[in-house]
């Protein structure tokens, strides 16, 4: 194929106006991403060039598939160089300086009518991807051969402008070499170790071997022979992995391959709960690994990480579009080819095949979960406190992710019992719980001693979650073990108000807010106990998870019950003077004890009053 007769100049074509100012300055919001667009775009060369070999209309190479990356500190330049299918000059010009077609589309459409076998490699579009290196570099050169046979090797340079020249090259190599002189403001892409972490975050596992300032020696031998005073040849590493662990089916992955991946990957040194491995090739194609993280943080939702990819190729973290928002607490991988490469979040809000592909991983969660439950319900009890808040926030966030899952609900009761929304044994369709357990130990142990369970509910989610579960099921409650007085814990079911206790007791308290409410309980050694309305302590709660903006942080009245089996409160209506308001108020103070911390001044008199009362139990005067 002839060559150039001559050096040419030319302008850069686009349908509508020059965009280098847009590219230099918009077209990526991280600069670093430039590596990520010219690395893909060399995979997808190597692609090519497999995909025209194996049909037969591209000689074999014989050359194993690589990708180097150089840096030069004294030159300012960044190289990176492939095998890959080349380009001859016409295709330069027309994939080069006419942004605006697409490489990889063309290809694609000349060989669909071929079947899908060698697409799916082709990640990049070589046109606007390759021109986000004029982020970086004040001018760029390209130095290619086409695989074609008697091709011309030729050589394109731009400076970043609307023109470029072009000549005839001496490469004697299938392949392309990009040449960026870098900016003088960008020196840290000469630096090997700041290439090597772009390189980790966008390329780790990209399809071909990719290697950063190798050596000469590409083999080392099997024993290396130190001579004295010299160093061995070093081998040179690949920077990333070509056949990452959802490339591979799950039955050829081990245990200890997924959670060395996972550590890799994670920087988490706790071994996952367990995870699930994706493998869908209709109606859409998607690969990965969800991991289920042990939860560190019991009081909030951490965020997990979960990556997403087009074939290998790095895109972004955590992209609530495709990923479901509650699974974004997970940690793990998914690799999506039907997505582009480059793709705005408008674009996935409306794409249908998106929304299936959020739909499908769901479902794909609610299944696995359901399979551990059904064969290993011990151990899914064992996980239950890390898996709990990643559900309750699943089912509130997605209505049919519930529907999937309410069946496998658990609650574990403060004995350390554990029962579905079924199992559970429930009051009249009323679930007790506790949200402090030490705080709420003495209302515990009453419900506990008269058969009634207490489940466990002190995550931040649980006030919001158990509101859900009312509404979705309006014979099912939720009351706070200090909110009311379960019948169990009654003598009678009937309620006859002593007026002359009430009246005593009111009398000594002066509180104008506080209710007093006279029954008769169960066990007789506990004098009173404090009760908050369930509704206004939620609305109290939500406030002050919203900082007391939502207009009810105000304080609500409190009730307290007065145990008539008790033989205090009995007593007190036959109690006069200072020895009745004593026992009143010691009798308030002790239930103010199992119901919140005392204020410094409370405790203060509640001491001072405890020793005076002793003092006259023992008959003993105190001293002023």
């Amino acid at each position: 194929m002839e060559g150039f007769t001559m050096a040419r100049e030319g302008q850069i074509t686009v349908h509508s106006e020059n965009m280098f100012p847009i590219i230099k300055k918009w077209l990526y919001s991280d600069k670093d991403i430039f590596l990520r667009e010219l690395v893909a775009n060399a995979c997808d060369a190597i692609s090519k060039r497999q995909r025209l070999e194996s049909l037969g209309e591209a000689p074999q190479g014989g050359e194993t598939p690589r990708i180097i990356i150089r840096t030069d500190a004294e030159a300012k330049t960044l190289t990176i160089e492939d095998n890959g299918i080349g380009m001859t000059g016409d295709e330069v010009e027309k994939y080069i300086a006419q942004v605006a077609f697409s490489g990889a589309e063309d290809f694609l459409k000349q060989y669909e009518s071929q079947g899908e076998e060698g697409q799916n490699g082709i990640i990049g579009h070589f046109g606007l991807g390759f021109y986000s290196a004029f982020m970086v570099a004040d001018t760029v050169d390209i130095d290619t051969l086409s695989c074609q046979p008697g091709a011309q090797a030729v050589t394109w340079s731009s400076s970043g402008v609307s023109t470029y020249t072009m000549d005839d090259s001496g490469r004697t190599q299938v392949g392309s070499l990009i040449t960026l002189h870098l900016a003088e403001a960008e020196g840290e892409f000469l630096e090997e170790h700041r290439i090597r972490e772009i390189l980790r975050k966008y390329c780790a596992f990209m399809p071909y071997e990719i290697y950063l300032n190798p050596t000469d020696v590409w083999e080392e031998p099997e024993q290396a022979e130190e001579e004295e005073g010299k160093e061995p040849p070093r081998k040179n590493y690949p920077v990333n992995d070509t056949a990452p662990l959802w490339k591979k089916t799950p039955k050829d992955c081990t245990d200890e391959e997924y959670k060395q991946f996972y550590m890799q990957n994670f920087m988490d040194f706790n071994e996952p709960l367990f995870w699930i491995h994706l493998n869908v090739d209709y109606p859409f194609r998607l690969q990965g690994i969800l991991y289920f993280p042990k939860n560190q943080n019991k009081l909030e939702l951490v965020p997990g990480q979960v990556k997403l990819y087009c074939n290998q190729v790095y895109v972004a973290d955590n992209i609530k579009e495709v990923i479901p928002e509650f699974l974004l607490l997970l940690k793990g991988v998914i690799d999506c080819p039907d997505l582009p490469l480059n793709v705005s979040r408008s674009f996935l809000q409306n794409d249908g095949d998106v929304a299936k592909i959020s739909a499908h991983i769901t479902k794909k969660v609610s299944d696995k979960l359901h399979a551990i439950f059904k064969s290993e319900r011990e151990r899914y009890e064992g996980c239950w406190e890390d898996l709990a808040p990643f559900i309750k926030f699943g089912c509130i966030k997605d209505e049919k992710f519930y529907d999937r899952i309410q069946d496998i609900l658990l609650f574990k009761t403060t004995a350390g019992k554990f029962y579905t929304l079924e199992e559970y044994p429930k009051e009249e369709g009323k679930i007790f719980y506790a949200s402090d357990v030490d705080k709420q130990s003495q209302y515990i142990r009453l419900s506990e001693e008269m058969g009634q369970p207490v489940a466990v509910l002190d995550h931040m989610i649980d006030n919001h979650f158990v509101s859900f579960l009312e509404y979705k099921d309006s014979n099912l409650h939720f009351g706070r073990v200090d909110s009311d007085l379960s019948g169990a814990l009654k003598e009678k079911d009937e309620t006859v108000v002593d007026v002359a206790l009430a009246d005593a007791f009111k009398a000594h308290i002066g509180e104008e807010k506080l209710n007093i409410r006279t029954e008769e309980l169960k066990n007789g050694q506990i004098p009173a106990v404090f009760l908050l309305g369930e509704s206004e302590r939620r609305m109290q709660e939500m406030a002050q998870m919203y900082g007391e903006t939502m207009g009810f942080g105000g304080e609500t009245e409190r009730t307290i019950v007065l145990n008539t089996k008790n033989p205090l409160v009995k007593a007190l209506p036959t109690l006069t003077g200072q020895v009745q308001e004593m026992a009143c108020r010691q009798i308030y103070d002790l239930a103010l004890l199992s119901h919140k911390t005392l204020s410094a001044q409370e405790m203060s008199d509640f001491v001072a009053r405890s020793v005076s009362l002793l003092c006259k139990a023992a008959g003993i005067e105190e001293k002023e």
